[in-house]
C-alpha cells in the first residue's frame, strides 16, 4: 500500500469549486507512478526491461468531490497478478477518514520489442506487496455499447494528448469523452475500457449514446475503421447542490 497527502489546488477544481473528475483521475495515476518509482519499478526500470504497463480498464466511484483547499490523502495498492495482468485499487479520503472516492483498475504488462504480453519478472512480484481487495461493487471490465449512439465531429490526436509512451494517455480519453456530458451534470461513476492505442495524428470519431433517463452516457471513441479505441461510460445526475 502507498499513500501521499495533498491539498486541492485551484487548478484542479471546476466552476463549482470542487475537484474535477479529470483531476481525481490524475491523482490516482500519480499515486501509482509515485509508488512504482519509490520501489525502483518505475518508468526507467520498465524502459530498461523493454516493458510497459498498459491500462485495460478503469472503474472510479465518487462519493463526494472535495472542495478547494481541502486536505486529502490519496492511496493505492495492487491486489493481484494473474499471468501478465495486474489489478490495482485506488482511493481518496479526508484526514478524518471520510472516503471521498475509490477505484479499481486492470493493467496488462507488454513487451515493447515483441509487442506481446509479458509476465512480471521476479523483482516486480517481490516489490509490489499485495493487499486485500478494496470493498466495492466491482463492475465488469467490458462496457456494452448502446445501439442508439450519434456520431459527433471528428477529433485528431495532438501532441498534448500523448504520454511518455507516445500513446494517448488514458486520462486524455476520459477528458475527450467528458466534452459530451452536460455542464450541469455530476458524475458519480466512470468506467473506461481501453481497446487499442491511439497515436499522434490518429482521427477519433466520438459516438455518444444517452439512456432515456439521462443518467447514463456512453461515449465510444472510434477510429476511421469504426472500431473503438476506448469506450467511456458515465453514470450520474444533474447537480443538486
Amino acid at each position: 500500500m502507498y499513500t501521499f497527502q495533498s491539498r486541492i489546488r485551484y487548478s484542479e477544481v471546476g466552476p463549482d469549486g470542487r475537484l474535477t473528475l479529470e483531476s481525481l483521475l490524475d491523482y490516482f495515476q500519480d499515486a501509482s507512478t509515485f509508488h512504482s518509482e519509490d520501489l525502483g519499478l518505475g518508468v526507467g526500470y520498465l524502459k530498461e526491461k523493454n516493458m510497459v504497463w498498459v491500462l485495460s480498464s478503469w472503474q472510479i466511484v465518487v462519493e463526494r468531490y472535495p472542495q478547494l483547499c481541502e486536505n486529502v490523502i490519496v492511496g493505492t495498492a495492487p491486489y493481484a497478478f494473474k499471468g501478465f495482468v495486474g489489478y490495482r485499487n485506488f482511493w481518496m479520503e479526508t484526514e478524518a477518514g471520510e472516503r471521498l472516492a475509490y477505484a479499481n483498475s486492470i493493467w496488462s504488462l507488454m513487451d515493447t520489442v515483441k509487442m506481446t504480453p509479458a509476465r512480471p519478472p521476479a523483482e516486480m512480484l517481490e516489490g509490489y506487496r499485495l493487499s486485500e481487495m478494496l470493498p466495492m461493487d466491482y463492475a465488469p471490465r467490458k462496457i456494452a455499447i448502446p445501439d442508439n449512439g450519434q456520431e459527433q465531429e471528428e477529433l485528431q490526436v495532438r501532441p498534448h494528448h500523448l504520454d511518455t509512451n507516445g500513446h494517448v494517455n488514458n486520462g486524455q480519453h476520459v477528458r475527450m469523452a467528458m466534452d459530451y456530458i452536460p455542464a450541469d451534470w455530476r458524475i458519480r461513476q466512470m468506467r473506461a475500457e481501453y481497446k487499442r492505442q491511439a497515436v499522434l495524428n490518429d482521427r477519433l470519431i466520438p459516438v455518444v449514446a444517452v439512456n432515456t433517463e439521462k443518467t447514463l452516457y456512453t461515449v465510444s471513441l472510434n477510429g476511421e475503421d469504426k472500431r473503438p479505441y476506448s469506450i467511456v461510460e458515465f453514470t450520474g445526475q444533474q447537480y443538486t447542490d
